[in-house]
């Protein structure tokens, strides 16, 4: 009994590894393909000037609240009980105000998460769709996310599906060169044209001889 157990153990583990081994797999570095996507780096430059000014705004408060407490330590003394009363229930609410705007503004569900789910998520969910597109067309079994993702150690180039998803959404992957593709590499534009007009005209060198033989 235990010998047919292990049989089929085995013709399920060998199933198994046919399995893997006939799927196809891709990766994408999606930091990259968002960031070459001018609607994605527009949204994220009007983020930070929200985040830019919410954090002023709480800088702000912060300093009013400081300048209480230090005003109230300086004057505590000479104070009767019902002013300082006053001034301690002030300083209380001025520090509930404080932390009820930097819930507001940064806490979980706040302003913060509403702003980018309104700016980022509708690139961000172009770019999902996308891979999501491709992965289908071409059978792939996974599509790994090289963006910030220590579980991809080593991912061959040929295997990289970021240029094709920003084709795939009308974009030119090599538009800029200023982009990396999170590798150290930076995207350059190539021209076949170019390349060879510059490779059919003479150098100096080449221009300076042909004037000598003349």
């Amino acid at each position: 009994m235990k010998s047919k157990v292990l049989i089929l153990l085995s013709a399920l583990m060998l199933v198994s590894v046919s399995c893997m081994a006939q799927q196809k797999y891709a990766c994408v570095n999606t930091d990259y393909v968002l960031r070459s996507i001018p609607d994605y780096t527009n949204a994220q430059k009007r983020l930070d000037k929200y985040v830019e000014d919410w954090t002023a705004e709480l800088v702000e408060k912060q300093s009013e609240l400081e300048n209480l407490r230090a005003e109230y330590e300086q004057e505590s003394y000479l104070l009767p009980e019902n002013l300082k009363k006053r001034r301690q229930e002030e300083i209380k609410s001025k520090e509930q105000e404080v932390r009820a705007l930097q819930q507001q503004r940064f806490g979980p569900g706040g302003d913060l998460d509403r702003k980018r789910a309104e700016l980022l998520k509708p690139v961000q969910d172009r770019v999902y769709a996308a891979i999501e597109r491709i992965a289908q067309e071409k059978n792939y079994g996974m599509v790994f996310d090289k963006a910030g993702s220590p579980a991809v150690l080593f991912a061959n180039k040929k295997y990289d599906i970021s240029d094709e998803v920003l084709e795939s959404l009308g974009y030119n992957p090599n538009a800029s060169s200023s982009v990396s593709d999170g590798d150290g590499s930076k995207k350059k534009p190539t021209n076949p044209e170019l390349r060879q007009r510059d490779g059919d005209r003479p150098s100096a060198s080449q221009k300076s001889r042909d004037t000598q033989k003349k």
